[in-house]
């Protein structure tokens, strides 16, 4: 099939219209959690800066910095710290339950997790750091937001897991609703420690998704339209619902600490700065190493 090119740039004005909102609201969002973000830092024999600590016990003349001790009482000695580029990669779910949202007032799953991905990329290109979409290549600055931004607008493939392209040492975040069938997150999770990929499973979901506050005769679909179940009493199923979501997280939570990653949950309706907020503090304090 032969695409016009007027054809073809429609397609793309029609991909890229909610790239500016993306952008502006990624933007701000990163700037109210970390305005001075920088990269993870370790010590070592790189050439970046250097760090003081007070002279201890141990510590010859020869190491001690005589020009920075003598703007003060106590000796100092100089330590040269390198700031690594760490590579961090996202995912954010496409399959089409991502799409839901219960209500007109509060964004899909799929528009908050763009968002978030987008925001989380930012604060860590300010620091420095590699990022891109896992499958995806990876890069700094702000050119590569602009790509990602475009990833995550393009439209979607209704992909149940993530590619499996994973490299030593780097770190992946990976944002779904984790309703589907979790049988793709056991083997995700032992190839990521077995290749020495450190991350952490973000579960966003839906306030009625957490709450089940359905009543009544309600015909529940599932994302395609293929399934449906038809029920009297919605409120009766409210229950089991939530036990399931529980166990779900659970488990999400055990397979994650057996490969030495971290796991948190989510609504739409939360703030997002607040959100964002602490899955920057988890990955900073928690170290994600």
């Amino acid at each position: 099939m032969i695409t016009r090119p007027s054809d073809l740039r429609a397609q793309a004005e029609t991909a890229s219209a909610h790239l500016p909102a993306l952008m502006l609201s990624a933007e701000r969002l990163a700037a109210m959690i970390a305005p001075g973000a920088h990269g993870l830092r370790r010590a070592g024999t790189g050439e970046d800066f250097w760090q003081y600590r007070p002279a201890g016990i141990g510590d010859g003349s020869r190491n001690i910095d005589w020009r920075r001790s003598a703007r003060s009482d106590a000796q100092f000695v100089r330590d040269q710290e390198a700031q690594t580029a760490q590579t961090a990669q996202i995912w954010l779910s496409p399959h089409a339950g991502m799409d839901f949202t219960g209500g007109d007032d509060r964004p899909t799953k799929s528009a908050t997790g763009r968002v978030l991905s987008l925001a989380l990329a930012m604060l860590l290109l300010r620091g420095g750091e590699k990022v891109g979409i896992l499958g995806g290549p990876v890069g700094t600055g702000r050119l590569q937001a602009d790509r990602m931004a475009a990833t995550l607008c393009a439209p979607a493939t209704d992909t149940a897991f993530p590619e499996y392209d994973l490299r030593p040492n780097r770190r992946v975040i990976v944002i779904a609703d984790f309703l589907d069938d979790p049988a793709w997150v056991q083997s995700f999770l032992t190839l990521a420690a077995a290749t020495g990929v450190s991350g952490m499973l973000i579960q966003l979901l839906d306030p009625d998704e957490e709450s089940f506050p359905f009543e009544g005769a309600i015909e529940f679909r599932d994302p395609t339209g293929t399934t449906r179940h038809h029920s009297r009493d919605a409120g009766g199923l409210r229950g089991e619902y939530l036990q399931r979501l529980a166990a779900r997280r659970d488990w999400l939570r055990q397979q994650a600490g057996q490969a030495g990653w971290q796991f948190d949950h989510y609504l739409t309706s939360q703030d997002p700065a607040h959100v964002l907020g602490r899955i920057w503090a988890l990955l900073g304090v928690g170290g994600l190493r």
